[in-house]
């Protein structure tokens, strides 16, 4: 298998998702659960993955479909399509596998996956997070992390607003 397959290999449907998590409870692994739309990958994101992952065994992310992404963004987002941006998180080593969901929120995927640890950035309370009452109620944490300051999708868009190309 070459590595573009080996990072394909790390975006999971439901029934891989279900085989691996099974796997991992049997192993005794800390499962470790944070999602978003991840659009234009950044640094931001990269260290926020990267702390989210330190946190367990395994990283989970729950990436928003094209359709999510719109209905919580608008229109003219997302930027990358889903399967783009799907691949460039699942090339990340830190990142273990990530799964799509379409739902306004990631309440039904974290029922599935039941993580031991669900990681959100300092900008939400620990008790707003979506899923609280999931992980909390098995004796899970819910983790907070600060986010890099000046690093934001859509602040990197209006940025490339701003300045368009010179000599078009």
């Amino acid at each position: 298998m070459n590595k573009s397959e080996v990072t394909a290999n790390k975006i999971a449907d439901p029934e891989k998702l279900r085989s691996v998590l099974a796997l991992w409870r049997f192993m005794g692994k800390r499962i470790v659960f944070t999602n978003g739309c991840f659009d234009i990958l950044h640094l931001g994101h990269v260290d926020y993955l990267s702390k989210a992952a330190d946190l367990g065994d395994v990283l989970v992310v729950g990436l928003n479909t094209d359709a999510s992404v719109s209905r919580l963004k608008g229109p003219s987002r997302p930027i990358l399509d889903e399967n783009a941006r799907a691949m460039l998180l699942a090339s990340l080593h830190f990142v273990t596998i990530v799964v799509l969901f379409d739902e306004p929120t990631p309440y039904e995927l974290i029922k599935t996956i039941q993580p031991d640890v669900l990681v959100k950035g300092k900008d939400y309370k620990a008790e707003e997070v979506v899923g609280y009452d999931i992980v909390t109620a098995k004796g899970g944490t819910v983790e907070t992390i600060e986010l890099v300051e000046g690093y934001s999708t859509s602040a990197i868009i209006q940025k490339i607003l701003n300045n368009p190309p010179r000599g078009l």
